[in-house]
């Protein structure tokens, strides 16, 4: 039986702000259900204890030394379908209101992982592969090879570090290297952990796991260019070989047949007909006019430059004099908020936009909407393209990182495709792909409804993705 570690600073379903945790809150179970001893470490945060500390059982408790002190760690734990969770608890670095985005935030995780590596010790519990994920957990191969070498233990573990989004790197003060992580001073002189001036959690994992992965075969490939590389390309390069583009999937939380949030569940054979109760529910919830036959355009996205939205609010004066209706869910930067909401004001009935995030409302966007939006300016994978063509609701996508490896673009003569997608990062590309979804919607039904067919029978299970992961474990 393989023995996996998990080690990331979010997972469902505890906490979430990204992907990421969709990963962690999935990838465990597949590869349980593949006879793996599976296990994940997540740090203990503020939102987690209120809502989940009463559930959890105490493990150990001991000291790591950060920022020239000795500091405690406890350490509790909970099996959830043959996976065991473990959180690192620690009130001053943890128990805030967010997640990152502190002053602070090098020395927070530094701790983390620093507990990480003494808490294999404290549970014995020495994985075949510890699986690192994103800058946060990044320097925990480099701590097992450089500071735990001499145990036979550590060093028999093979490392895996998965990158979800190159764009976040951790990057720190030089000094860090010695005051928090116990690093020698040669891992920056020869350029293992070096960035610039300072040090980079991420260009760590990159250089010290055994294997480097990503979250789609194009992902893979773009990030070996200086467009998409973001200054780790070079370095990228000399470990091409051993990086690896596995694709998400998402699990069965989203399941038209029996998903509790919306109001008509549906399968395959009766979708067109009980897609049109969703839309005409969700039509009078978000205050539109009730058309079970208009084009009903879905976004669920955060509002960021990465994701696309502002070719969506180029076109929207356009888009609106069509015969559609939009529905938006998100939020992010306070100018794109404003415009969505002026947008709102001026277009009543046919434009509703949710400031914020609602997982109940996310589920009955995805199986209202008849086309869901995801321009994104890069994407390692994207998970929304794959929600929504489970759900019947055809992705119009541009053709980057994961959604392009995941969506098939419609093909006007064979009746092939799961969807529509469109090459260049511009507002006309955008709009020329939607004019070809519009017509086909409207003047094309046998088309459209092949493609939901088609969309539906894809496979965007963890099924293949867990697997794939188990081989590349097997291979080190």
């Amino acid at each position: 039986m393989k023995k996996i570690l998990m080690c990331a600073s979010e997972g469902l379903p505890y906490i979430k702000s990204g992907g990421l945790a969709d990963v962690i809150g999935s990838l465990p179970y597949a590869l349980s259900k593949l006879g793996c001893d599976v296990r994940v470490v997540l740090p203990l945060y503020k939102k987690i204890a209120e809502k989940f500390h009463h559930r959890f059982e105490f493990v150990a408790e001991y000291n790591v030394d950060i920022a020239y002190q000795s500091r405690v760690v406890r350490v509790l734990k909970e099996e959830v379908d043959s996976v065991v969770f473990y959180f690192i608890e620690h009130q001053g670095y943890f128990e805030r209101e967010g997640l990152y985005g502190y002053a602070d935030d090098g020395e927070r995780f530094a701790y983390f992982q620093k507990a990480i590596m003494e808490l294999l010790n404290q549970i014995d519990f020495f994985p075949d592969i510890l699986h690192s994920h994103d800058w946060h957990t990044g320097m925990l191969p480099a701590l097992c090879k450089e500071v735990h070498s001499y145990d036979e233990r550590y060093a028999k573990i093979k490392h895996v570090y998965t990158i979800h989004n190159l764009a976040y790197q951790g990057n720190f003060s030089r000094e860090m290297l010695w005051s928090c992580l116990g690093l020698g001073e040669h891992t920056f002189e020869n350029g293992n952990v070096r960035m610039y001036d300072g040090i980079s959690f991420m260009k760590a994992g990159i250089v010290y796991a055994d294997k480097v992965t990503t979250v789609s075969p194009t992902y893979a490939n773009e990030i070996l260019t200086p467009q998409y590389g973001e200054h780790l390309n070079e370095v990228l390069q000399v470990r091409r070989n051993d990086l690896v583009g596995i694709i998400n999937g998402i699990d069965e939380s989203w399941d038209t047949k029996k998903d509790s949030n919306i109001v008509e569940n549906y399968h395959k054979v009766n979708v067109f007909k009980n897609k049109k109760v969703n839309k005409l529910t969700l039509q009078e919830e978000m205050g539109l006019e009730k058309d079970e036959n208009v084009l009903l355009v879905g976004m669920v996205t955060r509002l960021t430059w990465q994701k696309g939205i502002h070719l969506v609010i180029d076109n929207l004066t356009h888009l609106l004099n069509k015969k559609i209706q939009v529905v938006i869910v998100g939020n992010g930067e306070i100018t794109l908020e404003h415009q969505l909401k002026q947008f709102e004001a001026s277009y009543k009935g046919q434009l509703a936009f949710y400031c914020g995030y609602n997982e109940g409302l996310a589920h009955r966007v995805y199986a209202a909407s008849d086309l869901f939006l995801m321009p994104s300016l890069f994407e390692p994978c994207g998970i929304s393209q794959l929600i929504s063509m489970r759900y019947g609701t055809l992705p119009l996508v541009r053709e980057t990182g994961g959604l392009k490896d995941t969506v098939q673009a419609y093909n006007q003569i064979t009746q092939e495709g799961t969807g529509f997608s469109f090459k260049h990062y511009s507002a006309s590309d955008l709009l020329s792909v939607f004019d070809i979804a519009y017509y086909t919607y409207y003047e094309r039904e046998s088309d459209w409804k092949t493609l939901v067919r088609n969309a539906m029978r894809k496979d965007v299970s963890w099924d293949v993705s867990a697997q794939q992961y188990l081989e590349l474990y097997n291979n080190i």
